[in-house]
């Protein structure tokens, strides 16, 4: 059984329609992170456009340092926020009850010690995601605490972005233990390549939803990491097409700086159309 992290009500009939179950909640909006660097009086009616397009069952909270808490001006209507913790954890509680009461909290996420993090989590009364190296011994430490792992998959040298058989293992671990995922950076588009400019090689989001689905079916590594590692656009999206009904049961989603990028690679495959899903 799969740890529940109070995903969000479902969306009112009509809302929904146009993006299928396995793609909702995908994206938190990371704008203000790199390497979009979004100034956040900016980021804000950014969001709140998204929040009001036919795409936004597939929008999650838009991500804000904690540190930058002050400096939120949300407006009259409310404005969900996933809390990014670059402060010690211990200050979180007194940044966020300063907050206008328009924002509500959904999430937040942290890189502190677990041992750090355990403690004051139990303030914040909304899913935490903490940050793990990649390994067994990070997933066994987050067992029964509560938190749900979150694990990087890009950044600004090549280390920073996993193997599939490195990520394969993280992913196979957490369906084995129960545990939800999330995941960050560097995957803004659907399908494994390499990056022109860096010569990184990114993960594709598709490839990620399709191995996450076979992972919380039973699958083996090798079976995840061979999907993660397929550059097959039209086999992916075949393989999403065929889940497309199913809510994601291992896979929270990931936050990215654009959710522009995304959403074009998904019109581009045929997987979304503006109105509608594509059946």
């Amino acid at each position: 059984m799969l740890v529940d992290i109070a995903v969000p009500p479902p969306y009112p009939q009509g809302m929904s329609d146009a993006i299928p179950a396995v793609l909702q909640n995908l994206i938190d909006d990371a704008a203000v992170f790199p390497p979009g660097n979004a100034a956040l009086e900016d980021a804000v009616p950014a969001h709140r456009g998204h929040r009001q397009s036919w795409y936004e069952p597939m929008v999650g909270p838009l991500l804000v340092p904690a540190s930058r808490l002050g400096e939120l001006r949300p407006g009259r209507t409310e404005l969900r926020i996933g809390v990014i913790v670059d402060v010690e954890p211990e200050q979180v509680a007194e940044l966020v009850d300063a907050l206008d009461g328009s924002v509500t909290v959904a999430q937040y996420e942290s890189r502190a010690a677990l041992h750090h993090l355990v403690g004051a989590a139990k303030e914040w009364e909304a899913p935490v995601f903490a940050e793990l190296p990649f390994g067994e011994d990070g997933l066994d430490a987050v067992v029964g605490t509560g938190l749900v792992p979150k694990f990087r998959t890009g950044g600004p040298s090549a280390e920073f972005f996993p193997p599939p058989e490195v990520l394969a293992a993280v992913m196979v671990g957490c369906a084995r233990r129960g545990l939800r995922f999330k995941l960050t950076a560097g995957l803004h588009r659907a399908v494994r390549h390499r990056d022109a400019e860096t010569g990184f090689v990114h993960h594709g989001f598709l490839n990620v939803l399709a191995a996450s689905a076979e992972a919380s079916g039973g699958a083996d590594e090798a079976a995840v990491a061979a999907i993660l590692a397929s550059t097959d656009a039209e086999e992916l999206a075949d393989r999403v097409r065929a889940i497309a009904d199913r809510p994601r049961l291992l896979w929270s989603g990931f936050g990215s700086c654009s959710i522009m990028e995304p959403l074009e690679d998904l019109m581009a495959l045929s997987l979304l159309r503006r109105g509608g899903a594509e059946s």
